[in-house]
């Protein structure tokens, strides 16, 4: 889109051992003029753990920094890993959601907090099936139309011999929770390969199996986002919690797209309705933005924008996004032209 103002580098690694590998993928809370940036902090071996900054007379000045992880790897599921923190505050709770990775299994968790200091862990929130019981509740979609893909791991796995393994299980990540409640529940996007999908509940606890094996069955009445379009032909996966507009919900998400040079991570942005944001209004046909810069395209996964989070200061968008899974980056633009480019699309 035009009028984009890429800021740079807005953090790198450090010496200090728990982020000498990367710092990107930031979770971003806006307090005023205070942004608290949630980011991952990847140490040699590729274990992540989440650090901690913050900016203060500007979306863009870093006021602190920690030299330790504020969010660690304490629980079986997330030993190999916390990565890629989303925040959300409803009411007086911080609800930070992450991907927990063991070593095999990418599954969301939640941590919640008070004061963004001190984190209950609540552990996994998104289905805990293997992909025999995946796969057997899925079909049931297929004949209203579901993406061929939806069954693509599970014939992977099939073909390598790794079907069988009780213990694989179904990957769900880029986990977002909408900044309020819709229609008196918790509104909670997240990512079943290779589309992003939509859940609603009361209460943290009714995410029990059965919950998700009926919703697993009728998971084409929650799908908001398959991919579309060459920008976001292989998979796409949500950025930062939507930002409530007049026009509709604002998602800023990420597409990847398959080159002869493998994969390039685009930002796209999605309008969706108020009170139903399963339905889409519009959505770019073209990157919002893409990787342009050398340290964009050149790092630890080359050819990566990952938008996670943003900050609005006036008609200023800032997009926070981990770059090349080396860096954070921050971009600026105007939300007035962003919506006016969603309105034009069919």
């Amino acid at each position: 889109m035009k009028g984009l103002e890429k800021y740079g580098i807005l953090l790198s690694p450090t010496e200090h051992t728990f982020e000498n590998n990367g710092t990107f993928n930031p979770g971003i809370y806006q307090e005023g003029d205070t942004v608290h940036i949630l980011y991952r902090a990847v140490q040699d071996g590729n274990f992540s753990t989440i650090g901690y900054a913050k900016t203060n007379g500007g979306p863009c000045k870093i006021e602190e920094r920690y030299n330790y992880p504020i969010i660690t790897r304490e629980l079986e599921c997330e030993k190999h890993g916390v990565e890629d923190a989303r925040i959300a505050k409803i009411d007086d709770t911080y609800y930070v959601l992450y991907t927990a990775y063991d070593g095999v299994n990418t599954l969301g968790a939640m941590a919640t907090s008070k004061d963004l200091i001190h984190f209950e862990k609540h552990g996994i929130v998104t289905p805990e099936l293997n992909y025999q019981e995946y796969e057997k509740l899925v079909k049931c979609c297929d004949k209203k139309g579901l993406n061929p893909k939806y069954h693509h791991y599970y014939r992977l796995f099939a073909e390598i011999g790794l079907v069988d393994e009780k213990s694989r299980l179904l990957r769900d990540k880029d986990i977002v929770l909408f900044p309020r409640k819709i229609n008196g529940k918790f509104a909670m996007l997240h990512r079943i390969w290779p589309g992003i999908q939509i859940v609603y509940f009361d209460d943290w606890k009714d995410l029990t199996k059965s919950f998700w094996e009926e919703y697993v069955k009728n998971l084409t009445d929650y799908i908001v986002l398959d991919p579309k379009g060459i920008f976001e032909v292989n998979y796409i996966g949500a950025g930062g919690p939507p930002i409530e507009t007049e026009d509709g919900w604002l998602l800023i998400y990420h597409g990847v797209q398959e080159t002869t040079r493998g994969r390039t991570y685009h930002a796209k942005a999605a309008l969706l309705q108020i009170d139903r944001p399963e339905i889409e209004i519009s959505r770019l046909p073209y990157p919002l933005f893409s990787p342009t810069k050398k340290w964009e395209k050149h790092g630890i996964v080359d050819n990566v924008v990952f938008p996670t989070g943003h900050a609005l200061f006036g008609d200023d968008l800032y997009v926070y996004y981990g770059a090349a899974d080396m860096y954070t980056g921050v971009i600026k633009m105007s939300l007035k032209k962003l919506l006016m480019e969603l309105r034009k699309q069919p």
